[in-house]
């Protein structure tokens, strides 16, 4: 009995050295984190005073001549929707202003009925 209450006490021991252990580990991985970021650090290579200039020069010409690329793009489109749209709208005024004329042809003949009434004439005094 005394050999089971040793093994219960050294089981209660480990599980809280655990616990604590996780917390040593997690302080010690923290601390090496920032111990290789300083070294890190050390190891970068800035540079200097004319390779910023020089770098900042060919990014703003980039930067240029792709603009420049995209407002003739957006020129050329818009200016093919515009073509589009009036050829669009010349199309329906004149299929519109056809349609117009030919009501207006309609209506100046509809008391003139070119040939049914004497037709009708006719074949009511023939019979």
């Amino acid at each position: 009995m005394a050999d089971e209450k040793k093994t219960v006490k050294k089981e209660d021991t480990s599980k809280a050295a655990k616990k604590t252990n996780i917390f040593k580990r997690i302080g010690k991985a923290i601390a090496k984190f920032f111990k290789d970021l300083k070294g890190e650090t050390k190891k970068i290579v800035w540079p200097g005073r004319q390779m910023v200039i020089k770098s900042t020069g060919i990014v703003l010409a980039a930067i240029l001549v792709i603009g420049a690329g995209i407002w003739i793009l957006d020129f050329a489109v818009s200016g093919a929707i515009t073509a589009v749209n009036r050829a669009a709208n010349e199309t329906e005024a004149v299929s519109t202003t056809e349609a117009a004329g030919e009501n207006d042809k309609e209506d100046s003949h509809e008391g003139h009925d070119h040939g049914s009434d004497e037709e009708e004439t006719e074949s009511t005094t023939a019979a």
